[in-house]
C-alpha cells in the first residue's frame, strides 16, 4: 500500500494535460471575448483540451486512463459521439426543448459539419470525467443502494416504461421534457442485457450504485462547464422547456440540470450497444468507472 501511495505521489501531469490546459485557456478566451461568430470554430478545441486535461488527471491518480489504455479507443469515442448526439437532435426537432442562435448564418452542409465536430466531444468528456470521479475514495465507500434489475420481470418493466416515455415525448412534448433523457436508457440497458452487452443493470442488480453515481457526477460536472462556457459564446444554445423555464443557472433552468443524470446513463447504454454491434466484446470493458478488479467482476455477473 505504501508503494502505491508513493507512486501516486511521484506521478507528474502528462504532457497531454498541459496541452489540454493551454487549449482551455486559449479557446475559453476566444469564445468569450472575440466579436462576431467564433464558437463554431472554438468549441471543439476547447472541449478537446478539457478531455485531455481530465484524462491526464485520471492518469495521475490511478496510473491508467482512457488514452493510456488505447489511443484508438479514445479516438473512437469522438467518432461515435457525433451520431449519438444527432439522435437527440432528431428527437428535439419534434420537442423543441433547445435552440441554436445564428443558424441562418450557415449553409446546411456547414451547419452539419460544425455541429458534428462539436457533438463529437460529448461522450469523451462525460466518460473521461466519470472515470476521474471513480478514482476518489468517497465513491468507493458508498453504501449499497436499492436492488434494480435482478429479476427478468424488473428488466421487462424498465423496457416498457422507457418505450412509453419515448412515445410521450412525441405525443405530448409539452409535458414530457424529462422523458427525453430517461426513455432511451430505460429501453437500451435492457436491450444490452438481452444481447449480452455490458450494462448498468449488472451493478444495480447487486445493489452497487457506484458506477451510476460516477456517471451522474461526471455528467453534472460536464453540464456545468457546458452551460458556463456556452453563456457568453456565439453561436450558443438556449432553452424553452415548458413549466420549468425559471431559476436559470446560465441558460439552463435549474431543474434542467437533473436531465444530466439520466443523460449520462443513456450515453453509457448507447456506447455499449454500438460496441456490441460493431466491435463485439472487444471494447465492452474499455471504460473503467471503478477499480479494475471490481470492473472485471461486474462484467462477469
Amino acid at each position: 500500500m505504501s508503494e502505491v501511495k508513493e507512486l501516486k505521489k511521484n506521478r507528474k501531469l502528462p504532457g497531454r494535460g498541459w496541452l489540454g490546459l493551454l487549449l482551455i485557456v486559449l479557446f475559453w478566451y476566444i469564445n468569450w471575448n472575440f466579436e462576431g461568430l467564433r464558437t463554431h470554430i472554438g468549441f471543439f478545441p476547447l472541449w478537446l483540451g478539457y478531455c485531455l486535461l481530465v484524462d491526464a488527471l485520471t492518469y495521475m491518480r490511478k496510473g491508467n486512463s482512457l488514452i493510456s489504455r488505447s489511443y484508438i479507443g479514445f479516438a473512437f469515442l469522438f467518432v461515435i459521439s457525433a451520431p449519438a448526439w444527432w439522435l437527440f437532435e432528431v428527437i428535439n426537432e419534434q420537442a423543441h426543448y433547445w435552440h441554436y442562435t445564428e443558424r441562418e448564418q450557415f449553409s446546411d452542409l456547414e451547419y452539419f459539419l460544425y455541429a458534428s465536430l462539436s457533438f463529437s466531444t460529448v461522450i469523451p468528456a462525460v466518460f473521461s470525467t466519470s472515470e476521474l470521479v471513480g478514482t476518489f475514495g468517497w465513491l468507493q465507500k458508498l453504501r449499497k443502494g436499492p436492488r434494480i434489475g435482478k429479476s427478468k420481470r424488473s428488466i421487462q418493466i424498465m423496457f416498457v416504461l422507457g418505450a412509453l416515455m419515448f412515445i410521450c415525448v412525441f405525443s405530448f412534448p409539452e409535458y414530457s421534457a424529462a422523458f427525453i433523457w430517461m426513455s432511451l436508457y430505460l429501453m437500451l440497458d435492457p436491450i444490452n442485457h438481452w444481447l449480452g452487452n455490458r450494462t448498468l443493470i449488472q451493478y444495480t442488480a447487486e445493489r452497487d450504485w457506484r458506477a451510476v453515481v460516477a456517471l451522474w457526477t461526471g455528467c453534472l460536472i460536464c453540464g456545468f462547464f457546458w452551460e458556463m462556457w456556452n453563456y457568453y459564446s456565439n453561436p450558443k444554445w438556449y432553452y424553452t422547456v415548458p413549466y420549468v423555464d425559471f431559476w436559470h443557472v446560465f441558460e439552463m433552468p435549474l431543474l434542467g440540470y437533473l436531465g444530466y443524470l439520466p443523460f449520462a446513463l443513456e450515453l453509457f447504454a448507447l456506447y455499449h450497444l454500438l460496441m456490441g454491434i460493431f466491435a463485439k466484446t472487444h471494447w465492452q470493458n474499455y471504460l473503467h468507472l471503478l477499480p479494475l478488479k471490481e470492473e472485471e467482476h461486474a462484467s462477469n455477473l
